[in-house]
């Protein structure tokens, strides 16, 4: 059977991995550390994307080989100058104009003007370990998460970056895959071995029990304090208070990966994954297959645009119908 070229990333990024330390690398030399620019290309909406975002009116997509796509209308995309070659894993705006993209080599880049310049905030090769997610809080403070515990958070727009000294974050080593902002205002993380945390701002951060111990790639708010998490092999629960730790099995009828998602006007939740599985969540946890997209392989990525849905993932920038 073909392995998605998503799923062969996730694995190089570790997204999959279970419990396992970093491997022993060879010690790199002074020209692999320093950033170089991604590559103009001319078919740069038809390579790998795994992370989208809407920055005002406009949408923002990052991948493979330090790719950025800026949109104003969800149909042209138009590549846009990236100052790093690594691969970019996510993308988050706090408004309009401020944002960040993270990726390999702990790669986290900033944007003061909706995406069209962004700036190199952070960058180190050495450490081996990449950030898998970031989530923007406000136009000063965004905190970015990733493989083996790895953690950061600034308070000051990105002038500085500084490790999170939580215990629940990085004692373990966990691949940290996803974070999200709830109806409330809490932040809400899940990663790998079923691990799930919730945090008032950032900063202190309480475990939420889970009756599932296989990874996770993706959590959506769900109404006020509640949430939808999902990930590998189709499984995904919803709760209605995280903090409480009850959490009920949706019936994905599937065994595909679910890899990214979003939240529909109407409150239903649209989760994307491996061979271009689509489906839709609605309040009573109930899922429903949709079928009619116009995007083939394996999705990482979903936003609603007018009428239709935007996705993203193995072969670049699609259109889905739901």
């Amino acid at each position: 059977m073909r392995i998605p070229a998503l799923a062969l990333l996730l694995l190089t990024t570790a997204a999959l991995a279970q419990d396992e330390a970093p491997a022993a690398a060879a010690k790199p030399n002074a020209k692999d550390l320093q950033a170089r620019p991604a590559e103009m290309a001319r078919l740069a909406s038809k390579n790998l994307l795994l992370g989208i975002a809407a920055a005002g009116d406009a949408l923002v997509a990052v991948g493979d080989r330090g790719v950025i796509l800026r949109s104003t209308d969800g149909a042209k995309w138009d590549q846009v100058a990236s100052p790093v070659h690594a691969t970019l894993t996510a993308v988050s705006f706090a408004d309009a104009k401020a944002g960040w993209a993270v990726g390999h080599d702990a790669t986290i880049l900033h944007t003061a003007d909706g995406g069209a310049n962004w700036r190199l905030q952070n960058f180190t090769p050495a450490e081996a370990k990449p950030l898998l997610t970031v989530l923007a809080l406000d136009a000063q403070r965004a905190i970015a998460l990733g493989a083996y515990g790895l953690a950061l958070a600034t308070a000051d727009g990105g002038a500085t970056w500084a490790p999170l000294d939580s215990p629940v974050l990085v004692e373990e080593g966990r691949h940290l895959n996803a974070l999200a902002r709830l109806g409330n205002g809490d932040v809400f993380l899940a990663g790998e071995t079923g691990l799930l945390a919730v945090s008032a701002d950032g900063t202190e951060w309480k475990r939420v029990a889970l009756p599932y111990e296989g990874s996770l790639f993706g959590a959506l708010p769900r109404g006020e304090r509640g949430a939808i998490v999902f990930g590998l092999r189709g499984n995904a629960y919803v709760s209605d208070d995280v903090r409480a730790g009850k959490w009920a099995k949706v019936d994905t009828q599937t065994v595909q990966s679910l890899f990214g998602g979003t939240v529909l006007a109407d409150g239903d939740a649209l989760l994307v994954g491996a061979d271009g599985e689509t489906l839709r969540v609605d309040a009573a946890g109930t899922a429903k297959r949709v079928s009619a997209q116009s995007h083939a392989g394996t999705l990482s990525g979903v936003l609603a645009r007018g009428d239709g849905l935007v996705v993203i993932g193995e072969y670049g920038v699609g259109t889905l119908r739901p």
